[in-house]
């Protein structure tokens, strides 16, 4: 007899999630228990780090990734990854075990209050009506996550799987065609707009595709910028239009973009910022335009005009479109090749990130999460392909060392390196311990100063005193040993720099992960 199970499973092959990245609980077990053989079970030690893994291969592999989670503790877990994988706009099925069907209606021991428990965050929450209709559940909820790029949720009941399943109607199609073409007539608004400018200025964001927007800024000739807090690098950082991360406050926003009077955002909201400032974003001369694939990011930016359609698409024809302009002045990002350090004293995270970047491959892959040292990281670390940055554009901490993890498993032959600081290691720390079992050949490079540099110096601009301590007790280098993975302490220059020559060269070939421990002094300058 065919199971609700065995359906599942056809579900699952057919859209390639055979990767099961999960922490089990006993709400989990009838599904999980005797796995075929072409499933691979990847466990994980917190569901933060389930859903962080999945979503790093999901951004590896460009398709959707499958996380297990156990019914209320679970989810409740993994609500902040989940919130992340939201904002970054990775694809994600997310199951998640419930009690038995037969006896929810008395609130047994695990039953889980899910509805809401994750707020908006998933992109769609389901519980099937009866079991049978849970392969027809997980097939759409590929389809939704695809479409609408985040996380889709299905709770099943524990029974469910071995409920029987003979000639049902999934309510899902086996195959969903997006058609990404866009009419020359529909883009002349846009093309009249950028035609008539003086001075235009590009923002390039994470769901912007480097080739087709190339073609257009070399076309246009124009400046394009980084937007901030992005999940991934929306342009080639080594371009000589190049001109840096755009300020997230409204004041340098202002003066920023001041110069321009037509600003396209591509693949990128208008315009993510904080904290608060008053004020307008642009100067009464600027007119802002955003081409997304994105609805909400659509309807909520304030722009002249947004173009709903694949930003890809709509880059390709705009370059075939817009007539060239000459070359005009582009603002060189500040200090890009020059740390402005030196290797004398305590080691400063700018001059770690001057060495990083010196030994680093073109086709790295770079995860960041260093609050204290992204701008250092942003002027030092250029991307150079389109995963040669990657962070958490929600703002959370504990992505980047489950994510990378993910990365180097979805893509293998690829080298990957993570740049967390250490209070944000921590957040997701359990995730080394899968990096040891797995053989996951990445290096993370953990820049620590035992406090949490960006919440001090906010304090110290609220002009009171922080009540929270420093925490340099924590040793991380025993922390990840205590995990399973291999781990160094890093205090002076000289450590550093044949840790680097050791490890980097063969980072596409490693099969163990390393973690660098690295001494940082704070950066007395550093303005969060």
């Amino acid at each position: 007899m065919s199971t609700v199970r065995d359906a599942a499973f056809a579900v699952l092959r057919r859209h390639g999630l055979t990767t099961i990245f999960c922490n089990p609980g006993s709400t989990e077990v009838s599904l999980l228990t005797d796995l075929p053989d072409d499933l691979r079970f990847v466990l994980a030690l917190h569901e933060g780090s389930v859903v962080g893994m999945a979503t790093g291969w999901a951004i590896g592999h460009e398709a959707p990734a499958l996380a297990v989670l156990h019914t209320t503790a679970g989810l409740g877990n993994a609500v902040g990854a989940i919130a992340t994988a939201r904002v970054n706009r990775v694809p994600l099925v997310v199951l998640v075990g419930q009690q038995d069907r037969r006896h929810l209606a008395l609130e047994p021991f695990l039953a889980g209050r899910l509805d809401g428990l994750a707020g908006e965050y998933p992109v769609w929450t389901h519980q099937p009506v009866r079991a049978q209709d849970v392969p027809g559940a997980l097939a759409r909820a590929c389809h939704e996550a695809v479409t609408r790029r985040g996380p889709a949720l299905v709770v099943v009941p524990m029974d469910d799987w071995a409920a029987p399943y003979e000639d049902e109607t999934p309510a899902a199609p086996a195959r969903v065609l997006r058609p990404a073409a866009v009419p020359d007539d529909s883009l002349a608004p846009l093309v009249e707009l950028l035609a008539g400018a003086r001075s235009p200025a590009i923002v390039a964001g994470a769901g912007a595709s480097w080739g087709p927007l190339v073609a257009l800024a070399e076309r246009l000739a124009c400046p394009v910028f980084q937007e901030s807090f992005g999940a991934l690098a929306g342009f080639p950082q080594d371009h000589p239009q190049y001109a840096g991360v755009l300020p997230a406050d409204r004041g340098r926003l202002r003066a920023t973009l001041a110069p321009y009077d037509v600003v396209l955002a591509v693949g990128a909201p208008v315009f993510r910022q904080s904290p608060y400032a008053p004020g307008p974003l642009v100067e009464p001369g600027t007119t802002v335009a955003v081409v997304t694939d994105d609805p909400a990011e659509a309807h909520r930016s304030p722009a002249a005009l947004a173009v709903l359609a694949p930003p890809g698409t709509v880059c390709e024809r705009l370059a075939a479109l817009v007539p060239a302009r000459p070359p005009g002045p582009v603002p060189a990002p500040p200090g890009l090749l020059d740390a402005g350090v030196s290797a004398g004293g305590p080691l400063r995270a700018a001059y770690v990130l001057r060495e990083l970047a010196r030994r680093l491959p073109r086709d790295v892959v770079l995860l960041e999460e260093t609050p204290s040292s992204r701008p250092d990281l942003h002027r030092l670390v250029p991307a150079r392909n389109p995963l040669g940055f990657v962070s958490a554009a929600m703002g959370g901490l504990g992505f980047a060392v489950p994510a990378a993890v993910g990365v180097r498993m979805a893509l293998p032959t690829r080298p990957v390196v993570a740049v967390v600081g250490d209070g944000s290691a921590l957040y997701g720390l359990h995730a080394l311990w899968s990096a040891a079992h797995y053989r996951v050949g990445a290096l993370f490079v953990v820049l620590a100063n035992g406090r949490y540099a960006v919440m001090d110096r906010l304090a110290d601009r609220q002009g009171g005193k922080a009540p929270w301590p420093p925490f340099t007790e924590v040793d991380m280098t025993a922390l990840a040993r205590s995990l399973g993975c291999p781990a160094r302490r890093v205090d002076g220059p000289a450590e550093l720099a044949a840790a680097f020559d050791e490890v980097i060269p063969s980072l596409a070939a490693r099969e163990e992960p390393l973690l660098l421990d690295v001494a940082v002094t704070v950066d007395p300058d550093f303005q969060p």
